[in-house]
């Protein structure tokens, strides 16, 4: 039986290249590949006699879109692609164990997924980004901004934390009546599926219960990695610190986010000082870049267009 979520990736494929980015492999290290869709003017097609060519440099401000982890990226990202393409070079990076990314390291922590993250950019000629992190992708976000302020230039977050502490994971997992984060984040059953939208999502969604297995065969492989991904994801409350970032960083937010909700959102502004700003989207959920993409959209281009005068939409 055709399985209905894999059926449709070749018209998400087709969708993304005529928004402009392709796939494209970077050998990081020995071991460790990962996947970016990157923008297609960057790439030169290759003669038959002559390797290829590197990526060029972009021409247009960078924008990186960081995944969390239910699904790879442009699966995330796939309202925000053709809407900023026009105006921005935008990277759509897999993180290791999402899509085609994979590393023979057995380092799982977000440090290690920034330093993959920064060298892939470095390598596609990326010098200078905006990154925008949603949940996982926002720590590993913030890793990044941390540890290269010279390539992280702002930030957008949404739905995310600084790094998942003891206190915030049980708080959490209490909260939302789930025993671990593998329970949760990692489901292996159609109700398990479901109970995880049901948190992320403000609106009920229905689907039918065939097009939740065909999701859960397609998007939730590589499942011991990723176990392995959310315990190195957790710290001790002692080791947690905030880093002092000179980037300005825009926190995006679902008003109504079940997972990290609005208070923890405005606890975290408070924590990184003057150089953050927070704005919430009513009437969505933890995936509010999925649930109101326009008016996420709209919020994003206002903050890059803050960051590029000559970039501004008509």
């Amino acid at each position: 039986m055709v399985n209905l979520v894999a059926a449709q990736r070749p018209l998400l494929h087709a969708l993304m290249k005529m928004a402009g980015v392709v796939p494209y492999s970077v050998d990081i290290e020995p071991g460790t590949t990962m996947n970016f869709w990157v923008p297609v003017g960057t790439l030169s097609k290759p003669k038959k006699t002559q390797p290829p060519k590197p990526p060029q440099k972009p021409t247009k401000p960078v924008v990186v879109l960081v995944h969390g982890f239910a699904a790879e990226g442009i699966v995330t990202w796939q309202f925000q692609v053709g809407a900023l393409s026009k105006r921005y070079s935008v990277y759509v990076p897999d993180l290791l164990f999402f899509g085609d990314s994979i590393t023979e390291k057995s380092d799982r922590s977000p440090t290690f997924q920034a330093e993959c993250l920064a060298a892939g950019l470095r390598k596609l000629g990326v010098d200078k980004c905006t990154v925008v992190g949603f949940s996982y992708g926002g720590m590993v976000a913030f890793k990044l901004a941390e540890l290269w302020p010279e390539l992280v230039e702002a930030m957008v977050v949404s739905g995310s934390i600084l790094a998942m502490t003891d206190s915030i994971s049980g708080e959490t997992l209490q909260r939302l009546g789930f025993g671990s984060s593998s329970e949760l984040l990692l489901p292996t059953s159609v109700k398990g599926l479901k109970a995880l939208l049901s948190v992320a999502a403000h609106k009920k969604l229905w689907f039918p219960d065939r097009l939740h297995k065909d999701f859960l065969e397609v998007m939730f492989n590589n499942r011991k990695d990723r176990a392995e991904l959310l315990e190195g994801l957790v710290m001790s409350n002692k080791d947690s610190t905030v880093p002092k970032f000179p980037q300005k960083i825009h926190l995006l937010w679902g008003l109504n986010d079940q997972i990290f909700n609005v208070e923890l959102a405005r606890k975290l502004q408070e924590d990184l000082g003057d150089n953050a700003t927070f704005q919430s989207i009513p009437k969505s959920g933890h995936l509010v870049h999925l649930e109101r993409p326009c008016v996420y959209n709209r919020c994003l281009k206002q903050f890059l267009a803050t960051l590029h005068s000559n970039a501004q939409d008509k």
